[in-house]
C-alpha cells in the first residue's frame, strides 16, 4: 500500500481529531497543585497512549510515525506534506522564523507567541532541528521574551540562534568567540559615519510632533523610529508617516555631509527611495512630500551610498534606516556557518520584505519552503503562492509548523 493510501486510510479509520486534542491538553497543560487536576491530566495521557497504541498495532511497520502524524498533524497537513516531500525529496533540517506579525500577532495573539506555537518548536528541538529566529528586534528584547517561552535551557542549548535587527548581528549562544558576531563592525567607516550622523540626530532635531510621537529603539546599529502609539493604530499610521519623511531628510543631509556634496539633499534622498519602493513614494505623496527631481538627477557619488543603505517603512509600525550589506540573508548564513548546517533545507516563516530576502535566497537554492500569514505583504505573498503556497491564517502559525513536523515524520520512512 502506497502513502497516499496509507495516509487515507489513517486519517478515515481514527479519530484523528480527538488524539491531537488529546496531545495538545497533555503538551500544553499547565503546572498546576490542584490534585483533580494532576488526575484529569493522567486520564488524558493514558487515553492518548492508548489511541496512539491502537494505530502502532494497525500499522505494523509505521505504526509510530504514523501514531506521532495523527497526534499533531490535520489530514490536510499530512497531506500537504506528503506532496511536499513527492516535490522536494527531503526532509526540513532547519527553522528560520520571524517574530513579529509571523509567530505572534498584535491583532489575534495578545502579541504573545501562543503556547501550542512554543510546544512545536520543542518539539523540533528535541528531534534536533536547529532554530533561525530571525527580527528585526533588539537582542536583548528578543532574547528575553525567547527565554520565557522556550526556557534558559533551550536557549542556550547550542542549537539556537538569533538574528537580530535585521541581520547586523547573530547571537548562537554556546559557541565561545562564535557566540556573538556583529556584523556591522565589518562595514567600512565611511557608511557606518552616516549611520553614527543620522543616530546622534534623530530625535534632537526631529520635528516637535516626531519628537515626542516617537522614540528611538535600542538598536546597536540600525536606526528605527517606533510610535507612542498603539502600533497599527490610525495615530501611528500618522507619526510614522511623517517621521519617514523626516527620516529620509536626514539620511540626505546626513549623506551630502559625509561626500562633503552641496545640492538639494532632501530631494535627492526623496527621489532615490521614492524610485525603490512604491509604499515609500506613497507616503511621500500622501504627505505632500513628492521629490522635485527624478532619480537620475541624483549626483553619481550620492547615488552609490544610497544603494548600500535601506530605508523601510512599516505601516503603523516603524520606519528604519539599515544597511544593504547586513539584511536578514547575511545574518542567515552567519547563523547557519557557526551552527554547522551545511546542507540546509529550511522553514522560513515571514511576513515583510525582509524575510522575502531569505524566502527568495532560499528558493533559488532549492533549499526550502517558505511559509507566510495571509497578511503577509502582497511580495511576499506573491512569492509564497508561486512557490509552494504555505499560506496560513493571522496568528497560527503552529499551522506551517505542523504540516513541517508531518514532512519530516514522512521523510523518515523513506
Amino acid at each position: 500500500m502506497g502513502r497516499h493510501d496509507q495516509l487515507y486510510r489513517l486519517y478515515e479509520e481514527f479519530d484523528a481529531e480527538t488524539l491531537r486534542a488529546y496531545q495538545d491538553f497533555v503538551d500544553v497543560f499547565p503546572p498546576v497543585d490542584s490534585r483533580v487536576a494532576l488526575e484529569h491530566w493522567q486520564n488524558a495521557s493514558e487515553e492518548l497512549d492508548e489511541r496512539r497504541a491502537e494505530i502502532r498495532r494497525a500499522f505494523p511497520e509505521t505504526g509510530e510515525t504514523f501514531a506521532e502524524l495523527a497526534s499533531y498533524a490535520t489530514r490536510e497537513q499530512a497531506f500537504t506534506a506528503l506532496d511536499l516531500l513527492g516535490k522536494h525529496d527531503r526532509g526540513v533540517n532547519v527553522l528560520v522564523l520571524d517574530v513579529d506579525e509571523t509567530l505572534r500577532s498584535a491583532g489575534s495573539t495578545d502579541n504573545e507567541i501562543p503556547r501550542e506555537t512554543l510546544n512545536l518548536l520543542t518539539e523540533f528541538h528535541e528531534d534536533g532541528i536547529p532554530i533561525v529566529v530571525c527580527t528585526g528586534q533588539t537582542l536583548e528584547n528578543v532574547k528575553g521574551f525567547m527565554i520565557q517561552g522556550l526556557g534558559n535551557e533551550m536557549v542556550h542549548s547550542g542549537n539556537l540562534s538569533i538574528v537580530y535587527e535585521a541581520g547586523t548581528g547573530v547571537f548562537t549562544p554556546g559557541h565561545g568567540r562564535h557566540t556573538k558576531q556583529l556584523l556591522y563592525d565589518d562595514l567600512d567607516d565611511d557608511i557606518r559615519g552616516v549611520f553614527d550622523r543620522v543616530r546622534s540626530r534623530i530625535l534632537p532635531d526631529a520635528p516637535e510632533t516626531v519628537r515626542h510621537g516617537c522614540h528611538l529603539q535600542g538598536n546597536e546599529f540600525n536606526v528605527t523610529l517606533k510610535p507612542n502609539f498603539e502600533t497599527g493604530s490610525d495615530r501611528a499610521r500618522e507619526i510614522i508617516d511623517e517621521a519617514l519623511v523626516y527620516q529620509l531628510d536626514l539620511l540626505g543631509e546626513a549623506v551630502a555631509e559625509a561626500l562633503s556634496v552641496d545640492g538639494p539633499f532632501e530631494n535627492w534622498s526623496r527621489a532615490y527611495y521614492a524610485a525603490q519602493d512604491p509604499e515609500i513614494r506613497g507616503v511621500l505623496e500622501k504627505q505632500g512630500g513628492q521629490p522635485e527631481l527624478q532619480a537620475e538627477a541624483i549626483p553619481d557619488a550620492v547615488t552609490d551610498v544610497f544603494e548600500r543603505i535601506d530605508v523601510a517603512y512599516y505601516e503603523a509600525d516603524a520606519a528604519e534606516i539599515g544597511s544593504l550589506e547586513l539584511n536578514k540573508v547575511v545574518g542567515v548564513e552567519a547563523a547557519f556557518d557557526v551552527l554547522d548546517i551545511e546542507d540546509p533545507f529550511a522553514l522560513v516563516m515571514g511576513d515583510s520584505k525582509s524575510d522575502l530576502r531569505v524566502m527568495r535566497w532560499i528558493d533559488e537554492a532549492d533549499a526550502g519552503l517558505a511559509a507566510a500569514p495571509e497578511h503577509a505583504s502582497r511580495d511576499v505573498l506573491d512569492h509564497v503562492m508561486n512557490t509552494d503556497e504555505l499560506v496560513f491564517d493571522r496568528g497560527n502559525a503552529g499551522d506551517p509548523l505542523r504540516m513541517t513536523y508531518a514532512l519530516n515524520r514522512l521523510a523518515s520512512l523513506e
